[in-house]
């Protein structure tokens, strides 16, 4: 996609604004109707139905496409670069801004959006720029997906397919919980640890995207991760304790000899062996990129497939509601709340 030819005063404004105090920088004009829609940066006008929008973490990018929503640029992802193989349809030929911790704002600038999504976690830092470019909205976070939906929607007058999305994915969290309760009776609910391996540490994390998700479905922390904020980083065999749960959820990073050496040493050694979820066969290895880096409700809803195959639960419906945007599709950008508008 190739970006329209940006109005030389705005362009100038942003370069000027890079060079002097935020005060003295030039501003922009906004024409026509708008809205005003709280976020984590405040209360920020935008266009009442933007239609140039760039996506600058994972989350919101996969929010986008599950609305209907092709961006004229987005970040790139953390693995399966340069983006995640399921989102990869949706965004054919969709402009790249660089890394989702340092985005290039001239690239930014020069797709001309009407809105930018971001995140105070990664960006606070150059949330001036970002505004002199476009009207910019936020999120506290980059693993809130419900938060991200439901952000996205209302900035881009989505709300009704936000809405759907959301009531989807609730059914489904009522009816996981449910099945799992019946087949596991007693031994529910179960203790969960959410154990990524890199080339030389383990981290065990009890919040985060996976975390938040296995909370909302009934799991339980371990005993070992009460009080320890996001997780912990564990260096050495000797803390494999730690990571005792009923069910240990493995995170990998495909092709990476480094990673995979430092998992079968510490899955070898003798305290590995003697974990509940080993001893009890309850050890899976999952999607990184479902489990951990895709962030938003499509990410959201492949986790909780795998979930039901695990456990061997029958899935019940389809992630997506029947009546939702699909990644690939593209809903009408000039109709707000529109309940039964198609893609």
């Amino acid at each position: 996609m190739k970006p329209r030819p940006r109005p030389r005063r705005r362009w100038l404004a942003v370069l000027l604004a890079s060079l002097m105090p935020w005060a003295t920088a030039l501003a922009t004009d906004d024409t026509g109707d708008a809205i005003t829609v709280a976020n984590a940066f405040g209360a920020t006008r935008i266009p009442a139905t933007p239609q140039r929008i760039v996506t600058l973490y994972q989350g919101a990018t996969d929010s986008a496409v599950a609305l209907g929503i092709t961006p004229v640029g987005v970040v790139d992802s953390w693995l399966e670069k340069p983006m995640y193989r399921y989102l990869r349809g949706a965004l054919d030929g969709v402009e790249h801004v660089g890394l989702e911790t340092q985005p290039n704002l001239e690239k930014v600038a020069w797709l001309d959006p009407d809105l930018i999504v971001a995140t105070r976690f990664r960006h606070e830092r150059v949330r001036p720029l970002l505004e002199k470019i476009a009207p910019t909205v936020a999120t506290g976070s980059v693993f809130n997906f419900k938060a991200t939906l439901r952000l996205i929607a209302e900035a881009t007058g989505r709300e009704a397919r936000g809405r759907e999305l959301l009531r989807a994915w609730d059914a489904r969290v009522a009816d996981f919980r449910r099945r799992i309760k019946d087949k596991l009776g007693d031994a529910w609910p179960q203790k969960a640890a959410v154990v990524r391996f890199k080339s030389d540490y383990v981290r065990i994390y009890s919040t985060g995207f996976a975390g938040s998700i296995l909370d909302e479905l009934g799991f339980e922390q371990p005993d070992t991760l009460l009080d320890q904020g996001w997780g912990m980083t564990l260096t050495s065999e000797e803390n494999i304790p730690v990571l005792n749960a009923d069910v240990i959820f493995v995170l990998l990073e495909p092709n990476d000899p480094a990673i995979a050496r430092n998992y079968r040493h510490w899955t070898s050694h003798p305290l590995w062996q003697r974990l509940d979820a080993v001893r009890n066969e309850r050890v899976y290895e999952v999607d990184a990129v479902n489990w951990l880096m895709g962030g938003g409700i499509l990410a959201a809803n492949a986790m909780l497939d795998d979930l039901y195959r695990y456990y061997g639960l029958d899935t019940p419906r389809p992630a997506m509601p029947a009546s939702a945007c699909t990644a690939g599709s593209a809903a009408p950008p000039d109709a707000r709340d529109a309940e039964s508008a198609t893609c």
